[in-house]
């Protein structure tokens, strides 16, 4: 009986609030195909570390000149147009239902670019922009991600026990790797042997997942990738 009645109370909720695409507010879906169509796609040849746009035999501008400890970093999207709208209103506008679409094409995006991993862990936040945000939005893809691939999801075991300037707020990449030094910790031993897919929203810098990646290796993880919605390159 409880389905059908969770049923029917979705029913009813979509009659009185329909979903509106956020971009061009038609009814439907709140990215409708054809915004869907327009999305900013990185589209290859990229690079094999950072998973940004680069042309082939050139060297990477956007790769760090220190030596990471994240394995790669991969993106479906830039960070512009319909994308950056809709993770603004994740993060800001509380449209946490958007999570679910955006994370579908994240899992479908891993299924055309597989990745090495057996555990799913979103980056966390310090207990004082979560406290302020109410939620985690990398956490809210990471458990969409999960019920897509049945991957197991860990959001316990990596903690932000520094609390950091934005880092779109930081100058050079340099700037942001010295930010986040020693920011997070591996409190457990849930990656003991295990590869990991890290899961952010944006990536601007390899710096965040890297101090993560850090972080996990610590704590016994044998490979750390990283996956963000989307990737703003300055």
């Amino acid at each position: 009986m409880l389905p059908v009645l969770d049923g029917l109370k979705k029913t009813a909720l979509d009659l009185l609030f329909p979903l509106r695409c956020i971009e061009c507010s038609k009814e439907g879906n709140l990215i409708c195909d054809n915004c869907h169509k327009r999305l900013a796609w990185i589209t290859p040849p990229v690079c094999p570390f950072c998973g940004v746009n680069k042309p082939l035999d050139t060297s990477c501008k956007n790769c760090p000149t220190f030596e990471p400890a994240i394995d790669g970093i991969r993106s479906p999207f830039r960070f512009e147009g319909t994308i950056r709208s809709a993770v603004h209103r994740l993060k800001y506008r509380n449209l946490r239902a958007i999570a679910i679409p955006l994370a579908a094409m994240m899992a479908d995006f891993l299924i055309d670019n597989p990745l090495p991993y057996d555990i799913i862990i979103p980056v966390p936040l310090h207990h004082k922009r979560l406290r302020e945000r109410g939620y985690n939005q990398s956490e809210l893809l990471a458990k969409e991600i999960n019920k897509l691939t049945a991957v197991q999801m860990e959001k316990d075991c990596l903690v932000r026990h520094r609390h950091t300037p934005a880092q779109a707020m930081t100058e050079s990449i340099q700037e942001r790797h010295s930010n986040l030094a020693g920011a997070f910790t591996c409190k457990n031993e849930c990656v003991q042997d295990k590869k990991v897919l890290l899961i952010d929203d944006v990536a601007t810098s390899v710096a965040t997942l890297d101090a993560c990646a850090k972080a996990l290796k610590s704590g016994g993880a044998v490979s750390v990738w990283g996956l963000a919605l989307a990737r703003d390159i300055r």
